[in-house]
Order: structure tokens, then sequence, then C-alpha cells
């Protein structure tokens, strides 16, 4: 079993679908309007990866239930501080400065950002961050943000 593709709930259908284009280089696979309703399937090479619901009336909260925060793995370093790059070129929010480890003396790590509508992002690497300290000491930097 795999994950097949995750639904996000955005406040605007053009500011958010910009931004994962701009940002991830998804494609638009499928998308509609049924009334006053619409939505839209990311992805790449005809394989959708996120679908964007234009139905929030509010900004993404962190106080309920639901999606914590979704997470994007590349395969290097280089690849990881070029989407920093991007980010920064983007003009986009970060939650921490710099690419942080998942955790004290952890090889792993990423970037934490957010999406127009406050949706908590990552991208990261599995392994390779030897200089970057996590942001919070007492437990994952991917944990209580």
């Amino acid at each position: 079993m795999r994950v097949g593709h995750v639904g996000i709930n955005v406040k605007d259908m053009e500011v958010s679908k910009e931004f994962y284009i701009n940002l991830f280089g998804f494609e638009v696979i499928f998308e509609e309007t049924l009334e006053d309703k619409r939505y839209i399937f990311l992805g790449h090479d005809g394989e959708i990866i996120i679908t964007l619901w234009e139905q929030a009336q509010n900004s993404f909260s962190k106080n309920t239930a639901g999606l914590h925060h979704l997470a994007f793995i590349v395969d290097s370093v280089d690849e990881l501080k070029a989407f920093e790059k991007k980010l920064d070129d983007n003009n986009v929010s970060k939650i921490y400065d710099g690419i942080v480890s998942h955790a004290e003396g952890a090889q792993s790590g990423g970037v934490f950002f957010l999406d127009p509508s406050g949706v908590r992002l990552e991208v990261c690497i599995a392994e390779g961050i030897d200089e970057c300290n996590p942001e919070i000491k007492d437990h994952s930097s991917c944990g209580f943000f």
C-alpha cells in the first residue's frame, strides 16, 4: 500500500495553483469547476500527487484535527539547497530560518514553510545533513511546530 494523493483545502485556487506549480513543477492533470466549486489535480507524468479543493474560508489551523504537515523528499543536499533558494526567491514564508536537522545529531532534515492557505509543508532529505542543528532541542523539528 502507498499514498495515492493528498487533498488540500485552499482559500484561493488561483494563488494556490500558481504556488504549487511554480515551486514543485507540478502539471495540471485535471481541473474542474462545478457551479461554485473548484478543484484541481496536480502531479507529474500523469500521476496525481496533490489535489486542491477551493472550499476553505479560514487559513490552516494546527489547533484542529487533520493534516499536521506534508513532506516531500529530495535525493541530495544540493537539491534541498536549490529548493530553499527557490523559496527565498519567491518570498515564501518559512517556519524556520534555513535548513534544519530533524533532531539533534540527525542526518536527516529539511526546510519548513507555509503554502498560501497556511498549510505546513516540508522538503527534506533522509541523510546528509551534517552542519544543520535542529531548531527545537527537545523534540523533532517536524513535531510540535
